[in-house]
């Protein structure tokens, strides 16, 4: 890439990026309720959104090798008691990670 296309490339990624970012400002004014399918989707796409996360960690666990999947099972495992424990998503996914990363370099 020349120069030009990597600062144009950079541009179109901040332009991107902001529109996402103020859009919905913008669409969704102070002085109207925000629409209920809006206000569903802002409390089923978390939940969605975990649900798909699972589905593509899981997807390659090979019960007949290895550890036979005990890993990804410790791990979820704890991922659910910690967002069972603290109701923090964020802390439930670090976690989890956390120990499936520790468990395969270190255990398995």
């Amino acid at each position: 890439m020349t120069l030009t296309e990597q600062i144009i490339t950079i541009a179109m990624c901040v332009l991107g990026t902001m529109a996402t970012r103020f859009l919905p400002f913008l669409i969704f004014s102070e002085k109207r309720p925000t629409p209920r399918y809006v206000q569903y989707l802002g409390r089923a796409l978390p939940a969605a959104i975990f649900g798909m996360l699972v589905v593509y960690c899981l997807r390659n666990v090979d019960l007949t090798a290895g550890g036979h999947g005990l890993p990804e099972l410790i791990a979820i495992a704890l991922t659910v008691a910690l967002h069972l424990w603290k109701r923090q998503m964020l802390l439930s996914i670090a976690g989890g990670t956390v120990c499936y990363m520790l468990l395969v370099q270190l255990v398995f």
